[in-house]
């Protein structure tokens, strides 16, 4: 008994101490309080284990063993059954299915002794488990449910080009490019990865045009903009770069203002300058990213182990790759350990992932880290802008010779 005792008093405050002193929210702090202080009362409950059977000193001892007993039982059947829902081996499976066969063993065996009858008022004791027990209830699901879902989260982008001027040392045009992010939500998130690129579009003008279904078929199946006197759109990689780096955290209510310039030729065959900035970021209220191996960037050419393993990436990219957990710490213990993993590259869209993959083999699996991205809050926002180049030409002067 007392062994079982000291082991769910070691199981829970292990389960309960990263909440208690590292959650984000109040609710989530005060939960994994809860399990600290379950596992306190069963290092009570193991020291009057000794006394319960041996001098019997203390009245209230079987009484608390058996709270402590009944702790263990519903700690490691929640274990269970979150275990239940993926399946997946974690170690700590090893530490709570055989609790929870000692628990159900030790409240039949102290059941049967009715050790409340020793206390003065055992029908207030009865009470006062119910009612702990259904504030943890409540506790447990307010921080885990309720809370991350209903704090609203949404990031503002903005991307606007500027007046270009003439670089005077070449026939080059300087193009100024403004970008903007504010958290407009009230959850601070962590950017997983994020990319702003520019492109200068060509295509090919007929005055006639052309409207036909046809037309806009072949242009439906190219992503193209149906126009009826232009046609095969083409767009070019001129600058590419990022406004964060990954593993950064934006609080709610930040802003962040970031001024671009890149040079094009003043000939150009571009007719529009388009540009792509996107984010993609997690909620910091529904876990918690290992910053300091994840902003870690590993050089895919030097380190081939980390080359990128999605099929719409290249192989030379920047990677970063760092554990992600759980909110809740009770669903990290019954889940095997989980990655984030972005890939950067300029010369191609990120990637990202949050899954199991560890770079031991194999490749990323979209379809099985779907209801991962869910959990976790993961979302991709996005902003663009075009402008004419000919607008952007009209007030450079001809180079002086």
């Amino acid at each position: 008994m007392t062994v079982g005792l000291l082991a769910s008093m070691a199981l829970n405050a292990m389960i309960g101490w990263p909440d208690a002193s590292g959650a984000l929210t109040f609710a989530q702090r005060v939960t994994g309080a809860l399990f600290v202080l379950s596992g306190v009362v069963q290092g009570l409950a193991a020291v009057l284990s000794l006394d319960h059977w041996g001098r019997h000193e203390f009245r209230t001892s079987g009484a608390v063993i058996l709270l402590g007993a009944l702790i263990a039982l519903a700690t490691d059947s929640l274990l269970i059954l979150l275990w239940l829902e993926e399946k997946e081996y974690t170690p700590y499976l090893l530490a709570f299915i055989p609790l929870w066969c000692w628990s159900l063993w030790a409240v039949g065996l102290l059941v049967r002794e009715k050790p409340w009858k020793g206390l003065p008022h055992p029908r207030k004791f009865a009470a006062g488990v119910f009612v702990s027990a259904l504030l943890t209830t409540v506790s447990l699901a307010y921080s885990t449910l309720y809370q991350p879902s209903t704090a609203p989260m949404r990031l503002t982008l903005e991307a606007e080009f500027g007046t270009a001027l003439a670089d005077r040392a070449h026939p080059f045009a300087q193009v100024p490019l403004k970008l903007s992010v504010k958290n407009t939500g009230e959850v601070p998130v962590y950017v997983i990865i994020n990319d702003f690129s520019v492109y200068g579009r060509t295509a090919t003008y007929s005055e006639r045009g052309d409207s036909s279904a046809q037309a806009w078929k072949e242009s439906f199946g190219k992503e193209e903009e149906a126009e009826r006197h232009v046609d095969r759109l083409s767009y070019h990689r001129l600058s590419t770069g990022r406004f964060y780096d990954p593993g950064d955290v934006l609080a709610a209510g930040q802003e962040d203002t970031r001024e671009h310039v890149f040079e094009i030729p003043r000939d150009v065959p571009y007719d529009l300058l388009h540009v792509d900035l996107q984010i993609t970021y997690m909620r910091k209220d529904r876990g918690r990213i290992d910053v300091e191996n994840f902003s870690r960037p590993i050089e895919s050419w030097r380190h081939p182990r980390y080359s990128c393993r999605a099929s719409e990436c290249r192989v030379a990219t920047l990677a970063y790759h760092g554990r992600v957990h759980h909110n809740n710490n009770l669903v990290n213990v019954t889940r095997k350990p989980l990655y984030v993993t972005a890939f950067w590259s300029p010369a191609t869209l990120p990637v990202y992932s949050v899954s199991s993959f560890h770079f031991t083999g194999g490749w990323i699996d979209y379809r099985k880290e779907r209801r991962e991205l869910n959990k976790f809050g993961i979302t991709t926002r996005y902003a663009d802008a075009e402008v004419s180049v000919a607008e952007l030409l009209r007030s450079i002067s001809a180079r002086p010779r």
